[in-house]
């Protein structure tokens, strides 16, 4: 691969045509993977095997068909009434109404900004250095903004619906299944890739501190959640090194290298329609390509580890910030599960709720209401777990 690829030069329409045999490949092989289907639970709750078997062997399912029509537009409203109140720049603190922008109280910025189809991550120290390479930088549009929102964060106290889909029984269903009934939460965003506007994540891996465990396994570092409002393709969404989450030492460097580009060889999309969810285990190698596409992805992403991966670990989060996980902490964190699936329950009361087991016995203390909306919601991503 050109070690220079950051300062050349290239149109977003020659992106968009160098992409396009990559992604007739990609489509192809990730369509033969027999890891796509409807979640299935039996009589007793449990996950289907085949499912778990092929989520094993791939590091990725498609879940289709999850969230209904309803419920996917009370999400894409609640989305974009976010981006309607944001500020109209980083470091603004007033919307495009004069007003001010949501957020600018909270704890932890509540927007994420980007300069169009850039690659703020790769090659940088940022995000203790697991984005080694710079993706290409196609030129923006000429009219187009200086930067755009990539990412919302702190989704269960931006929007309502999102506490909602929180308790959704048979994503919960499918997260013990994976990593057991004492599971525990890790983080909420929104991934947003505008067209023409969206900027790439450079390949990388999520987990940072149990590649060396004595007790590693392949579901380590725990997986995300990642449910689509909008169609998502090859051009506009994340791709995945199938079974790269079973081998703890890659080099991403030399995966680059010997494709010859940035377009490495044999991972796949993550294709699907809106309402599909993808669960993508966190140590897969995936990244996603600058949106040269004329196609809008926005991707709500939640995600979960298995308590003994995250209880009295020392480590310290994405910002360098030292911590060590107390059970006070995970108990409280987890509180948030127990605030969704009441809130769930009571907008959708047809469904059966999924009984979380660590807080079974404390319904009544994590009830959705206007005194948990202040002491539980409120700036709760400060408690977010990092491994």
């Amino acid at each position: 691969m050109n070690t220079t690829q950051e300062t050349q030069t290239i149109t977003a329409a020659d992106h968009a045509e160098a992409m396009a045999d990559y992604i007739r490949g990609g489509e192809q092989r990730a369509l033969s993977l027999g890891n796509r289907g409807p979640i299935k639970l039996d009589n007793h709750g449990k996950l289907d095997s085949e499912i778990l078997e092929a989520y094993g062997r791939s590091g990725f399912y498609v879940f289709e068909s999850v969230i209904d029509e309803e419920e996917l537009g009370e999400l894409r409203a609640d989305v974009q009434g976010v981006l309607d109140r944001a500020p109209t720049a980083p470091g603004s603190q007033l919307d495009r109404d004069g007003n001010p922008a949501m957020g600018v109280d909270y704890a932890l910025p509540a927007y994420g900004w980007a300069k169009p189809l850039s690659d703020p991550l790769g090659g940088t120290p940022l995000n203790k250095g697991r984005h080694p390479v710079k993706m290409l930088d196609p030129e923006p549009p000429q009219d187009g903004p200086k930067f755009t929102i990539e990412r919302l964060r702190g989704n269960l106290q931006l929007m309502e619906s999102c506490v909602r889909l929180y308790g959704h029984p048979d994503l919960l269903a499918v997260a013990e299944a994976v990593l057991g009934a004492d599971f525990v939460p890790y983080n909420e965003v929104v991934f947003i890739k505008e067209p023409g506007l969206g900027p790439s994540v450079a390949w990388h891996r999520d987990g940072t501190t149990h590649w060396d465990a004595f007790d590693w396994d392949q579901d380590a570092h725990g997986f995300n959640f990642m449910v689509q409002l909008y169609s998502s393709t090859a051009g506009n969404g994340v791709w995945v090194m199938p079974g790269s989450h079973k081998q703890p030492d890659i080099d991403i460097k030399k995966l680059i290298a010997d494709s010859g580009s940035e377009r490495i060889e044999n991972a796949v999309p993550l294709l699907c329609e809106a309402g599909d969810v993808f669960m993508t285990n966190r140590q897969c190698v995936h990244g996603s390509f600058a949106n040269t596409s004329p196609d809008r992805r926005v991707t709500l992403n939640e995600g979960f580890f298995a308590r003994k991966r995250v209880l009295n670990v020392s480590t310290s989060k994405l910002d360098g910030t030292p911590v060590t996980y107390t059970a006070e902490q995970i108990h409280e964190r987890s509180r948030l599960i127990a605030l969704g699936i009441d809130a769930r329950s009571q907008r959708f009361p047809e469904e059966k709720p999924y009984v979380y087991q660590p807080l079974a016995w404390e319904e009544d203390d994590n009830r959705w209401n206007d005194v948990t909306r202040q002491n539980l919601i409120k700036d709760y991503n400060v408690r977010d777990f990092y491994i």
